[in-house]
C-alpha cells in the first residue's frame, strides 16, 4: 500500500512545523529571559531547558528525519505517538509555560483573550477540560481509536487526517499530564487520587500492546511492504512497537507514580510547589490575563 500522506507532506510540511516550533521556542525564552531578569521573580533554568526539551521531543516526531521513517516501520510510528503524547507534554507543563507565554506575547492580544477567558462558555470549557475523568478517556480515546484498522489506515492515507491524528495525540496527552504536573492544588487525597488516575491509565495501554505482541498476525497490512527496512518482517515489526509502548508507558507512569507516592508519604521532603508562579506585580485587564494564562 503506497502511503500518500508521506509523499504529500514531504520536506516543506517539515519545514513548516520545525518552524512553528523554533517560533515558539523563541517566544517562550523571550517571556523566560524577562521573568529570570526581573527583580520581583526568578524563572528557574531547569523549566526553560525542560521546555525546551520537550518541543525538541515534538520536532523528533513530526518534522525529523527519524519521522519520515513512520511509514517504514510500526516502531517509528509508534515512537512518535509515544513521544507526543507520553514523553512531551509533562516536560511541557514542567516548563510552567504560562508565566513565560504571558509576559511574550503582545498585551494587547492578552487583554483580547480576557472576555472569552471570563465568558460562561469559556468557564464551563475550562472546568470540562480539568476534570481528571474527562483528560482520562480524551488519553484512552485517542489511544486506542488511532490504533484501529480503520482509522490507522486513514491515518497513513491521508495527510490531513494523519496530521490532525499527531495534534490529537499531542492534545491529549498535555490534557492527560496536566493534572499530574500542574494540579490546582495538593493535598494527600489529590496524590492518592493522582497515583490511580496513572495506574488505571496503564490498562488501555496494556491491553493494546499485549494484543500487538502476542497477536500471530499482522494488524496493520500497510507495513507488509515496507517492514523489510532492517531486515525486519511484519510481524517482528509490530512486535517490537508493542514493546517499546509497554516499556516506555510503563517506566515514564512508574516514575511519576512513584514521585507523587513519595509526595504523599513524606510531603515535609516534597512541598508543593506553585509550577505556575505567578507574578505579584500589575494592574489592569492586562495583568488579569497573565494572571489566568500563568496558571497554565
Amino acid at each position: 500500500m503506497t502511503h500518500l500522506h508521506h509523499a504529500a507532506l514531504g520536506s516543506s510540511a517539515s519545514v513548516f512545523l520545525s518552524l512553528i516550533l523554533v517560533f515558539t521556542a523563541l517566544l517562550y525564552l523571550k517571556g523566560w529571559l524577562s521573568l529570570h531578569s526581573s527583580a520581583v521573580k526568578h524563572h528557574s533554568a531547569w523549566r526553560a531547558f525542560s521546555f525546551l526539551t520537550g518541543l525538541f521531543l515534538i520536532w523528533i516526531a513530526v518534522a525529523s528525519p527519524i519521522a519520515a521513517l513512520d511509514h517504514e516501520l510500526l516502531t517509528i510510528h509508534m515512537l512518535q505517538h509515544l513521544l507526543l503524547m507520553t514523553l512531551a507534554p509533562p516536560l511541557i507543563w514542567l516548563g510552567a509555560p504560562g508565566g513565560p507565554m504571558s509576559h511574550a506575547l503582545p498585551q494587547r492580544l492578552i487583554e483580547g483573550l480576557l472576555p472569552v477567558w471570563q465568558s460562561r462558555t469559556g468557564e464551563t470549557f475550562g472546568k470540562l477540560l480539568g476534570r481528571h475523568s474527562f483528560a482520562w478517556l480524551a488519553a484512552c480515546a485517542a489511544l486506542i481509536g488511532w490504533h484501529t484498522p480503520t482509522l490507522f489506515a486513514l491515518g497513513m492515507r491521508s495527510p490531513a487526517w494523519h496530521l490532525f491524528e499527531q495534534l490529537s495525540f499531542l492534545a491529549t496527552g498535555l490534557l492527560f499530564w496536566r493534572p499530574v504536573v500542574q494540579p490546582p492544588s495538593r493535598s494527600s487525597r489529590q496524590d492518592l487520587s493522582l497515583i490511580l488516575y496513572l495506574f488505571f491509565a496503564t490498562l488501555p495501554c496494556d491491553i493494546l500492546s499485549g494484543f500487538l505482541v502476542f497477536s500471530d498476525r499482522v494488524i496493520y497490512p500497510m507495513y507488509f511492504s515496507s517492514s523489510h527496512l532492517l531486515v525486519f518482517s511484519a510481524l517482528v515489526d509490530q512486535q517490537c512497537a508493542a514493546a517499546l509502548m509497554w516499556t516506555c508507558v510503563t517506566i515514564v507512569y512508574l516514575v511519576a507514580g512513584a514521585i507523587l507516592t513519595m509526595r504523599l508519604l513524606s510531603p515535609q521532603t516534597f512541598p508543593h510547589v506553585d509550577l505556575a508562579q505567578r507574578k505579584p506585580s500589575g494592574t489592569g485587564i492586562g495583568h488579569s490575563v497573565s494572571h489566568s494564562l500563568e496558571a497554565l
